[in-house]
């Protein structure tokens, strides 16, 4: 599903920040990224997500790589991603179901189409009647539900999460990994940048390591 070969990414003001990086991610399969503050998790993301290109290397998701596509077809391309952050990046003057109803309407479904897809994307993550309210009248949890339902509305066959139980209770960490569990066991795959060492042990997945750029565990 998802194939990193001796990807380096360099940052002309700021060096190397990702150095001969491998390994594959299979369909279906769920893994964790850590290491340290600057080890390179936010840039490996962003390279997954083709918001930066790598300097170095081939970066391959689901067969095709990506790492030398067009601009315009990198829309096309992301459609089958869901992204997931930790600040939730939620529109605050919109509802909830137009922040969920966003990548279906940009990738041009017809209203009837949005709406069933929503409304099923919403019942996954809990939040179903819920459709109408706004993002600040949401409690933290809530909130990133919201964010974990815009990134599956689109059926996506890869997960990548940015910290996304940072600003999460132990019970609320545990409640959205469990979701992210029930996507693994339907064959989306899941990737998961994090620093919560404990919870990454207590669920015994794969863990892929990073230490100044370096992939040194996986």
């Amino acid at each position: 599903m998802l194939k990193f070969e001796h990807v380096s990414k360099r940052y002309p003001d700021a060096g190397e920040a990702l150095i001969d990086v491998s390994f594959h991610l299979q369909k279906g399969e769920m893994a964790f990224l850590t290491g340290r503050s600057g080890a390179g998790k936010s840039t490996l993301l962003k390279l997954i997500a083709m918001m930066e290109q790598c300097t170095r290397g081939n970066i391959f998701l689901d067969g095709q790589l990506i790492n030398r596509v067009s601009e315009r077809k990198v829309p096309y391309l992301r459609r089958g991603l869901g992204l997931i952050f930790q600040d939730y990046k939620l529109l605050n003057d919109r509802t909830v179901f137009d922040n969920v109803a966003l990548p279906l309407v940009v990738s041009g479904y017809q209203a009837n189409e949005v709406a069933r897809r929503v409304r099923a994307s919403l019942d996954k993550v809990g939040l179903l009647g819920k459709e109408r309210k706004y993002p600040l009248a949401l409690s933290g949890g809530e909130q990133q539900r919201v964010g974990i339902a815009r990134a599956i509305v689109n059926k996506p066959k890869l997960i990548i999460a940015d910290e996304p139980t940072g600003n999460l209770d132990p019970d609320l960490s545990a409640e959205v990994m469990h979701m992210f569990e029930q996507f693994k066991q339907v064959g989306v795959s899941v990737l998961i940048a994090t620093h919560d060492i404990e919870l990454v042990h207590v669920l015994g997945y794969r863990v892929l390591t990073l230490d100044k750029g370096h992939l040194v565990a996986s």
